[in-house]
């Protein structure tokens, strides 16, 4: 006696070709261009500007001066890693020269600079360089990096003064 397997009555549906048509329908193809334009926009902007690489062994903290509506600014802290890179302005320079201060751990200067600013213990952005201590800030001696007028720049904070 021998066994059958009934037969089934499925039959799978016909194959359709793959591919894309030739001509999108204008809403995916807007949405398409929409969205590879908004990501050319936002990485452009995503760009760092100022970056700057700790090259040292050791963490440092670091401050930044600037030119700002025409009025000097220092901005801090930022805390670099040993063999990092921190972007410290995000938006193309507009100023030749960018004024850098950096410390280790304890709070000692690393850098030997020579353009006082100020600067205070905690995050801080302070207006003005004059006259620090009268108002209650701390005056440093930071580096004056020349960016050579470039929009982009990175310095690299070797540990050893420029």
């Amino acid at each position: 006696m021998e066994l059958r397997r009934p037969r089934s009555s499925f039959q799978p549906p016909p194959r359709k070709k793959c591919g894309l048509p030739l001509l999108p329908d204008p809403m995916r193809l807007a949405a398409f261009l929409g969205t590879a334009l908004l990501s050319i926009f936002l990485t452009d902007r995503a760009h760092a500007e100022f970056t700057v690489c700790n090259q040292t062994l050791d963490v440092v903290n670091l401050a930044v001066g600037q030119k700002v509506d025409d009025a000097d600014q220092t901005d801090g802290w930022w805390t670099i890693g040993a063999n990092q890179c921190v972007n410290v302005i995000r938006e193309e320079l507009t100023n030749r020269y960018i004024y850098i201060y950096a410390t280790d751990v304890f709070g000692h200067a690393i850098l030997n600079g020579s353009i006082d600013m100020c600067i205070d213990r905690r995050r801080f952005s302070i207006r003005g360089i004059d006259e620090c201590w009268q108002r209650g800030h701390i005056a440093a001696r930071f580096v004056e990096v020349d960016t050579l007028e470039q929009v982009r720049w990175t310095y690299f904070l070797t540990g050893n003064s420029p």
